[in-house]
């Protein structure tokens, strides 16, 4: 399988974060998602953060004073200056571990399935419609499956 993904991992909160080696399948898996329109290989930033962090930038970009689970940046292409750059994620680590307690799931799946729910809308998926919603979770639960990981909405 052709590479699709190059990544870099910025720790700025470990809280028991998964390897760079890690978010990189995860990565890779979701890049697979049908209607890519990336054939080449994409540049890709991870950053762990904390709440701080998670907070400042859910507030400046999303008018929510609150910390979240994962953001997601993509990069807009222009014609004229063409790179290869996914996008950006940032994800929170204490809410990612928070929420898997309190959602009684192993942490490793659902640090998982927050990459690869970051990468689709860094691919273009999203959730806003109810119709596009479904695509998404669906593609989601299929990918999670894939890495040997139950339905993340159950």
């Amino acid at each position: 399988m052709k590479r699709r993904v190059v990544l870099e991992v910025q720790y700025i909160s470990s809280d028991s974060a998964p390897s760079e080696q890690q978010f990189g399948e995860w990565a890779e898996l979701a890049a697979t998602a049908p209607f890519n329109q990336y054939n080449d290989e994409q540049e890709l930033t991870i950053r762990i953060v904390d709440d701080n962090e998670s907070r400042a930038l859910n507030h400046t970009y999303r008018n929510i004073d609150k910390s979240t689970n994962v953001l997601s940046f993509p990069y807009e292409q222009t014609p004229e200056f063409h790179i290869p750059l996914l996008g950006d994620l940032v994800i929170c680590a204490p809410v990612v571990i928070h929420e898997a307690n309190v959602q009684r799931k192993q942490a490793e799946a659902h640090w998982a399935h927050m990459t690869i729910h970051g990468v689709l809308h860094l691919l273009g998926y999203d959730h806003i419609q109810q119709q596009d919603a479904e695509k998404m979770e669906q593609l989601e639960v299929t990918l999670m499956e894939k890495l040997g990981y139950a339905n993340p909405y159950l």
